[in-house]
């Protein structure tokens, strides 16, 4: 028997159907309420709602209104036949025989198991067919609505089996199973899925339910009906693939997943994390924080992308968008959209002076000349002194100048002796300072310990890293990044500029592993953005960070160009998968376990709270 007949036409939604109390009078039985059974967790505490002495409201719950008039002739006690339902007075159970609390402000039925109940309360019989909603996962493994959660689909687009309705083996798929009475089940379901504020997202009307054999233990009175395996996705583009397009439904990171009424109300859910199952055990939600920077070409001109500064912010806010779909997959989010942190800049005056620049050789001897806000200090270097020392004997004299000086260290790049270091000189009041060469002479005349003053003249693009000084940065990059560093490596800094120079580059990252001044930080210019799910290059590059890895996947194994860190975009649906391995070395190098935890738990709580 397909219970996918035109039985649904008998389902009576608890929304939909309402008592008719009038004055006292002998109890008399009323046409049936359908109900489900209250296994989800509205509250998010951990607990299913049928299960805790204090329910919460919801909408699964069916309201009971007190008679208008002499409440007390019409039975102000309790009557409960089965054990399919019981009946709360402000969200507390009432047993059989209680009296209703006279000051009860809300009285409801809450169904707690599958099968059928009588209710007496004032004066009338409520017969109640009770139906549970399962999960089941693609082994066939059920999935609690309250302890557990659904996640987002890591696995490309697949054509089901010749059984609709068997076990896939799809990691993230979910059944929705039924559990009642035959005359219970309805024909079909409509689910939908709420963003982690409580809107609306994607609907899926008039889900098929075909019959299934129910698991053993379950009373042999009750028939089971399943939904097709339901993909929770990132994006439209996913959302409608041809191949699974009327049964997936688009899902954000702390959102939820629910069958809901015909009128979209929802009955049960389960909420939306990370996966259920990785070598770090399941994930739940993770939160970074992120700063944004975009670039001006020059100051007071252009943002690097949009027409003016109000679309420049809302194409970075869509950019983050995008990367929370992505890494949502991993049950990483870097916040809502609307409350980034996202600040239009000027290109920074050049207020770094680097020691060895490039190479970080030592010296021979000389003398470094540089002038601050037009003020000439002049610094003598002897013989075999390093970049790092040369670096803090100019801070030292940059501040008996009367202005602030900060060293910061780098790396050694690839070709160098030693790592240069640089000296970031601020005014007394925290502004940037302004450097200059000298009225004569060069900066160092010192044979082989160079000076350089950064400056970022975006007009040609920003003069990117190599793999020969990808520790360290350029230049002209470490200028750029370290004028806005807040010295929190646990926040991630996102630079936004017009384009890199030299061309063929549109993103880079700046990884803890490296061991480098500038950590946690990356780069991104308008060819990224409008790339778009081509590359999904924003989330790319924080893919290097959280994994604290500068390879790829195929730079020395198989070339899946379905995958987020895949090194090319070749697929027509852009890189987006995460292996469940890649979200559990994100948690382990970035999580609160790691030596710079830029993820940090982000419980689930309640739904739009």
């Amino acid at each position: 028997m397909n219970v996918a007949v035109a039985r649904a036409a008998r389902w009576l939604s608890p929304m939909l159907v309402t008592l008719a109390v009038a004055a006292p009078a002998p109890a008399r039985a009323q046409a049936r309420v359908v109900m489900f059974v209250d296994r989800d967790d509205d509250d998010a505490d951990g607990v299913a709602d049928c299960e805790q002495a204090r329910v919460p409201e919801g909408p699964e719950l069916f309201a009971v209104a007190r008679p208008a008039v002499n409440a007390a002739a019409a039975g102000a006690t309790v009557t409960v036949r089965g054990d399919a339902v019981r009946v709360l007075a402000d969200g507390a159970p009432l047993a059989t025989g209680t009296a209703i609390p006279p000051r009860a402000g809300r009285i409801a039925l809450q169904a707690t198991r599958a099968g059928r109940a009588e209710v007496i309360l004032f004066g009338r019989t409520i017969t109640v067919g009770a139906v549970e909603v399962r999960a089941v996962d693609g082994a066939g493994a059920e999935v609690d609505l309250a302890r557990s959660h659904a996640s987002m689909q890591r696995t490309p687009p697949a054509r089901l089996g010749d059984d609709p309705f068997a076990d896939t083996g799809d990691p993230d798929a979910l059944r929705f199973v039924l559990r009642g009475l035959a005359d219970d089940l309805p024909g079909t379901l409509t689910l939908a899925s709420y963003s982690a504020e409580g809107a609306p997202m994607d609907a899926l009307r008039d889900v098929p339910l075909g019959e299934v054999p129910c698991p053993s233990g379950v009373p042999r009175e009750l028939t089971c009906a399943s939904t097709r395996p339901i993909r929770a996705v990132a994006d439209e583009l996913d959302r409608r693939h041809p191949l699974v397009v009327d049964r997936s439904l688009t899902v954000e990171l702390g959102g939820a997943l629910a069958v809901v009424s015909p009128q979209l109300e929802k009955l049960q859910m389960i909420r939306v994390g990370g996966p259920r199952a990785s070598p770090v055990g399941p994930i739940d939600r993770y939160r970074a924080a992120l700063r944004v920077f975009l670039v001006r070409l020059s100051p007071h001109g252009p943002p690097p992308v949009g027409r003016d500064d109000a679309a420049a912010l809302a194409i970075a806010r869509g950019e983050v968008e995008r990367a929370n779909a992505m890494w949502g997959a991993c049950g990483v989010s870097f916040g809502p959209p609307r409350a980034l942190d996202v600040t239009i800049v000027d290109p920074p005056r050049p207020h770094l002076l680097a020691l060895g620049c490039d190479h970080g050789l030592p010296a021979s001897g000389g003398v470094v000349r540089v002038r601050v806000e037009g003020r000439e200090i002049a610094v003598t270097l002897t013989a075999g002194l390093r970049p790092a020392s040369a670096a803090r004997l100019v801070a030292a004299a940059v501040t008996r100048a009367g202005f602030e000086a900060r060293v910061s260290d780098n790396p050694v790049m690839g070709a160098g002796a030693f790592g240069t270091s640089d000296v970031l000189v601020r005014r007394r009041g925290g502004q940037l300072a302004s450097l200059e060469p000298p009225a004569r002479g060069p900066l160092s005349s010192d044979a082989t310990l160079t000076a350089c003053i950064g400056r970022v003249d975006l007009e040609d693009g920003l003069q990117h890293f190599v793999d020969v000084d990808a520790v360290a940065g350029t230049v002209e990059e470490r200028t750029l990044v370290k004028a806005f560093d807040d010295g929190d490596p646990a926040t991630l800094e996102v630079f936004l500029v017009p384009s890199f120079g030299g061309g063929g580059r549109i993103g880079e990252s700046f990884i803890a592993a490296d061991g480098g001044a500038i950590r946690n930080v990356l780069v991104e210019d308008r060819g990224a953005v409008r790339t778009g799910s081509a590359s999904f290059a924003l989330a790319h590059e924080l893919g290097h960070i959280l994994l604290d890895d500068p390879g790829h996947p195929d730079d020395f194994g198989i070339d899946t160009p379905t995958r987020l860190m895949d090194a090319d975009a070749a697929n027509a649906s852009g890189p987006r998968r995460l292996l469940a391995a890649e979200c559990a070395r994100a948690v382990l190098q970035s999580g609160p376990g790691a030596r710079v935890p830029v993820l940090r738990s982000w419980p689930l709580g309640r739904l739009g709270k």
